[in-house]
């Protein structure tokens, strides 16, 4: 198990579709390994593999504090098969762009398919937090951000604000 480093904004792994895992072995088990360690060394709800630099359709996702014990999962390969008509607008920040939030509007509620690390089919039923962290990771594997899901002027500000924050001395 390894602590990765992230990609950041501007990074083209993060701008493309990540592809399908057809092989479930250790090799993909060390990867889920090294996305939780990664995850929790910086302080995040979810990582997908693109934000390590691996253009798999892997993600993780950890809200338990907030959702209880059944919110951490690994998922690959996974898809949104359905989503509530209901939506909820949230703060959203991103541990690929560091330093900013904004209000994102996303489905309350979605069902996902996929499958555990291991290769068994699995279907999660989420709301709150937990469908909202699934929807931003499943979106890094479809090469989405969530600025993304901004109006252009909210993105344009946000964008700013990350470009300053970039160039200050850390």
């Amino acid at each position: 198990m390894a602590i990765r480093p992230l990609r950041y904004l501007g990074d083209p792994v993060l701008r493309e579709p990540a592809r399908a895992v057809k092989r479930f072995d250790d090799e993909l088990r060390e990867l889920v390994d090294d996305l939780f360690q990664t995850m929790i060394y910086e302080e995040g709800a979810g990582l997908a593999a693109p934000q390590i630099g691996v253009a798999l359709r892997v993600l993780v996702v950890d809200v338990r504090r907030e959702e209880g014990d059944e919110a951490r999962v690994a998922l690959v390969n996974p898809r949104v098969v359905e989503h509530s008509t209901r939506s909820d607008k949230e703060p959203e920040g991103c541990l690929s762009i560091p330093g900013v939030t904004e209000v994102v509007r996303r489905p309350a509620g979605v069902t996902v398919e996929g499958f555990t690390p291991e290769g068994k089919p699995v279907t999660l039923e989420a709301e709150g937090l937990f469908a909202r962290a699934l929807q931003h990771e499943i979106d890094h594997l479809d090469g989405v951000l969530f600025i993304d899901h901004l109006s252009p002027l909210k993105r344009r500000m946000l964008l700013k604000k990350y470009r300053k924050l970039s160039e200050e001395p850390g």
